[in-house]
């Protein structure tokens, strides 16, 4: 590949239970399986791009316990370099906690735990032995502080990089953060909270916008630090993705019919391809493309990191 994934963000253990059903509040539900897994967006994002070919270099903090020792075994097993971790002293390894339905539906809450503690000032660090060049796409996750994500945008923009917000949680991030980012990469959901916190009255907080062309329009819109984003992925579960870019018509990309057992990971599997694919040299279509058929593999395996596709696995799910 031309260039190499920087992937910054989270990383942490998925302790995921298979129910029949997703709990109400309040409601217990039996008869699930429990299951361990390797997790955390960051992590998986760039397992992600390593699986289909591309140099990855993972910028994140674990805790010194066993979660980050079994965590970080893991990654590099799926060659992602782990050089510029922190090992945080004080804080556990993040863990995640997750339910999934038969249908694959899931909910998940995570105790963030070492990654609160990746800091503005590790990221200059990295940085500054990583040496982005214009090849390179920086993807930069949000289970991490908002300040940490905003100086990772802002530090592979001014190294000429091509930058990826993964806005996922959405909440905390404004014009500020996401005007940096070359290209964002929200579901429905973290759209709506985007254009509410950017008040721009297309609806209420966390409902999903009636017209997610128009809503991702206005996220194209430039602003005062760098040019903003070129181009929004609007990512529609099974139905596909929507790629809006700021001077070219909306590309409508289907997801092909699958049968879905895990959606628990498909985002990330998205993300870390688009930015594999970007890193190739593929345009941004092309790229789209390849990204939503990632997904689409991801969800017909159960687990987050164990449904990613290698390059043979994708290339053979497209060409059928």
């Amino acid at each position: 590949m031309r260039g190499r994934v920087i992937v910054v963000g989270s990383v942490n253990i998925d302790l995921v239970v298979s129910a029949p059903r997703l709990p109400q509040p309040g409601e217990t539900v039996t008869g699930g399986r429990f299951a361990q897994h390797d997790g955390g967006k960051g992590g998986n994002q760039a397992v992600a791009a390593a699986r289909l070919g591309a140099a990855t270099i993972l910028v994140a903090a674990i805790g010194r316990d066993d979660y980050g020792r079994q965590a970080r075994t893991a990654l590099e097993e799926d060659r992602v370099a782990t050089d510029e971790f922190i090992v945080d002293e004080a804080e556990p390894t993040g863990v995640a906690l997750i339910v999934v339905d038969r249908t694959g539906e899931n909910l998940i809450a995570v105790a963030s735990g070492a990654n609160a503690a990746l800091s503005p000032a590790h990221l200059r660090a990295a940085f500054g032995r990583l040496r982005p060049t214009g090849d390179d796409i920086v993807l930069v996750g949000h289970e991490i502080p908002t300040a940490t994500a905003r100086e990772a945008l802002r530090l592979g923009w001014e190294a000429g990089g091509r930058t990826i917000l993964n806005p996922a949680p959405a909440e905390g991030i404004d014009r500020s953060v996401f005007g940096l980012a070359g290209v964002i990469t929200p579901n429905r959901h973290e759209l709506a909270v985007l254009v509410a916190a950017d008040g721009r009255g297309l609806g209420r907080r966390g409902a999903a916008p009636a017209d997610p062309m128009a809503a991702a329009r206005t996220l194209l819109e430039r602003n005062a630090e760098g040019d903003g984003a070129g181009a929004v992925l609007v990512t529609l579960s099974s139905a596909g993705a929507l790629l809006v870019r700021r001077d070219a018509e909306p590309l409508e990309i289907p997801a092909p019919a699958v049968e879905a057992v895990d959606s628990v990971g498909a985002g990330d599997a998205l993300n870390g391809a688009l930015a594999a694919g970007l890193a190739d040299g593929l345009a941004i279509e092309d790229a789209a493309r390849r990204a939503v058929a990632a997904a689409s593999v991801t969800v017909t395996r159960p687990g987050a990191r164990g449904g990613l596709p290698t390059g043979d696995d994708l290339e053979r799910f497209i060409s059928r």
